[in-house]
């Protein structure tokens, strides 16, 4: 089958052309981060055809899951509190390394191309348009400061600058840092972390919410931003995100 075949007839080949004129809008040429390609954009069409090919997933926490699985067994025993939740791709290489430039090195230059990736997942593009609002998980203040910058929030911007809100969902304290705790320990670290600005909550009733982040791991930091924006009313809530971590064994 041709290129031009495969791109016109099967959805992997839309997600692709779709991937690529988002990159291709990013006019400044560089080193493809991953294969080292000169000129390229940040993350080369190549590249993104080896490392990004869209893979089934469930449907409330973007665990990958059999063709025609549309909810996972953890998520039908207990469901989650978000309604849908969409990642682009596992947390694994490249893209493991390609976070960390974006969030622990200072190179906020990623958010453009990333969120050229993540607007290409299935699922994504609906989920924006159908949203009210677009929120992006609020980083707590110290890492805030560390970091000089929310990749959440670069990457709301990016994809939905009209709707984004950073003010709204705010983060009420710091926590210890997630990576190093298992799930009961995270969920129980972020009790109480996040709250709804009061003197705004009440626009939120019967509201469609998108929640952004860069990396789910347990679902525990959306759980607790949902939970927030459940008590103030939110009738939807989606979480897209970029890399969707393997389930613990």
């Amino acid at each position: 089958m041709s290129f031009a075949s495969f791109s016109v007839q099967s959805a992997h080949g839309r997600r692709f052309l779709g991937l690529m004129r988002a990159l291709g809008s990013l006019r400044v040429p560089s080193q493809c981060a991953i294969c080292r390609a000169w000129p390229a954009q940040r993350i080369c069409t190549g590249c993104v055809a080896r490392f990004a090919q869209p893979r089934a997933r469930c449907l409330r926490c973007a665990l990958p899951v059999p063709a025609g699985v549309h909810t996972c067994g953890a998520c039908l025993r207990t469901p989650p509190l978000l309604d849908a939740c969409y990642a682009a791709v596992d947390y694994g290489y490249p893209w493991a390394g390609v976070i960390a430039d974006f969030k622990f090195r200072g190179d906020p230059g990623w958010a453009a191309a990333l969120a050229g990736l993540l607007r290409a997942t299935p699922g994504a593009e609906p989920a924006l348009d159908a949203a009210d609002r677009v929120l992006p998980v609020p980083l707590a203040r110290a890492r805030l400061r560390e970091r000089g910058f929310n990749q959440a929030a670069l990457l709301a911007q990016q994809l939905a600058a009209h709707k984004t809100d950073k003010h709204l969902l705010l983060r009420l304290r710091d926590t210890q840092a997630q990576s190093s705790l298992p799930r009961h320990a995270r969920l129980r670290n972020l009790q109480g972390a996040f709250a709804v600005e009061p003197l705004r909550a009440a626009g939120l009733a019967g509201q469609r919410v998108v929640l952004i982040d860069d990396v789910l791991t347990t679902g525990a930091t959306l759980d607790a931003a949902a939970q927030a924006l459940r008590t103030a009313g939110a009738a939807h809530i989606t979480a897209l995100v970029l890399a969707r971590t393997p389930a613990a064994r």
